[in-house]
């Protein structure tokens, strides 16, 4: 006899982490939701939806670009921007681990530049409403998409 499951998409979470997180949640390949939540909400979300992989924007494997010409000021509140990002990260990995959910973290610049609602539809054939950092989370998870789980 076949096992089925073997051959169903497992539930994948794409997550672009920020002040306003958004989250993408695919079932058998297909982008099946977008919401938003606060960084507060994340750990909650995660249990919630059970995803068997969590896809992740991991600033922690990006360096980052410091601009010329830029006030000291401008500097110091880049970086602790990145640092909280960078702690929501470790947030996404330390929930993961601990209910046994895959967890992958992807860099900004593999994940790609930022989609306008018009690109993003063509792309995923989402009709609904959506923010820039639901489409994020959306890209970050759309390479897999179709992701299997483990046999």
């Amino acid at each position: 006899m076949r096992d089925e499951g073997a051959c169903v998409s497992a539930l994948v979470l794409g997550i672009d982490p920020g002040k306003a997180t958004g989250l993408a949640v695919y079932t058998r390949g297909e982008l099946a939701a977008l919401a938003t939540c606060t960084p507060g909400e994340l750990v909650a979300a995660i249990t919630r939806i059970a995803p068997s992989l969590v896809v992740f924007e991991d600033s922690r494997l990006q360096s980052p670009t410091w601009g010329r010409g830029v006030s000291r000021a401008a500097l110091l509140k880049v970086a602790r921007n990145v640092g909280q990002i960078d702690g929501w990260c470790a947030l996404i990995e330390e929930a993961c681990k601990a209910q046994g959910i895959e967890a992958r973290g992807i860099s900004p610049r593999r994940k790609g530049a930022k989609l306008d609602a018009a690109r993003f539809q063509a792309i995923t054939r989402w009709d609904g409403r959506c923010n820039q950092h639901e489409r994020d989370a959306a890209m970050v998870a759309w390479p897999f998409r179709n992701f299997k789980g483990r046999n």
